[in-house]
């Protein structure tokens, strides 16, 4: 389970604090249970999936993570000045994973399909790149919570396809968090939703439900 306990976010500028991002965000998210979050742009979807994930922090509240939660698949987390394999060691060590560093490697490596930019600095990547080596990141250790924030919209058809394939496999073991502006993929591999507007959520058992209301305009 992710405990979520009154999150409120603001990003400071350089005329001082910006708005309120998020207002105050209490909920929570069942481990076993796949979530879209949905919204118009710029309500904080991908705000909150950061902060779920722990690579960005509340200005207040907290989060509690009593399961095993992914960084964000498709977000940041890579230093951008070591290459792609040097950032897979670095995670792997950190993870505990020194003893089975070559297997996951390989695998990490093979499924990104980067070919030689492996060995290239992650600054020179493309975003879609980024995208491919943070979900082969995650695919490589075993989390509860997979954290998604457009992840199978990145690369060409080809790794879409198998981007997606991916996630079907890995929902039979553990659940996903997901942001993404395509419904289709929303309704392929979430139960719940989360409708994010105005910097406050609402929580749906049923993704159809949050997607209705926000369709609607139920709270905008």
């Amino acid at each position: 389970m992710i405990l979520i306990e009154d999150v409120r976010k603001r990003y400071m500028t350089e005329h001082g604090a910006g708005r309120w991002i998020l207002r105050g965000i209490t909920m929570n998210i069942p481990t076993r249970r796949s979530v879209a979050l949905i919204g118009p742009n710029g309500a904080g979807k991908s705000t909150l999936l950061r902060i779920i994930g722990g690579i960005d922090f509340p200005t207040k509240g907290r989060v509690e993570r009593r399961c095993r939660v992914s960084w964000p698949m498709g977000g940041g987390g890579l230093e951008g000045t070591l290459t792609g394999r040097q950032n897979a060691k670095f995670v792997c060590r950190v993870h505990g994973h020194q003893d089975e560093l070559k297997d996951r490697l390989a695998f990490i490596e093979d499924f990104a399909e980067l070919g030689d930019s492996f060995d290239e600095p992650v600054e020179t990547y493309s975003s879609g790149m980024r995208s491919r080596l943070q979900f082969a990141l995650s695919l490589a250790f075993d989390f509860e919570v997979f954290i998604s924030d457009e992840v199978t919209a990145a690369g060409d058809a080809k790794f879409r396809k198998k981007a997606a394939d991916a996630f079907r496999s890995m929902v039979d073991k553990a659940s996903v968090i997901m942001v993404s502006h395509d419904e289709s993929t929303l309704r392929q591999f979430c139960q719940s939703g989360i409708l994010i507007n105005d910097g406050l959520a609402y929580w749906f058992d049923e993704l159809g439900e949050a997607l209705k209301a926000y369709k609607t305009k139920l709270f905008l």
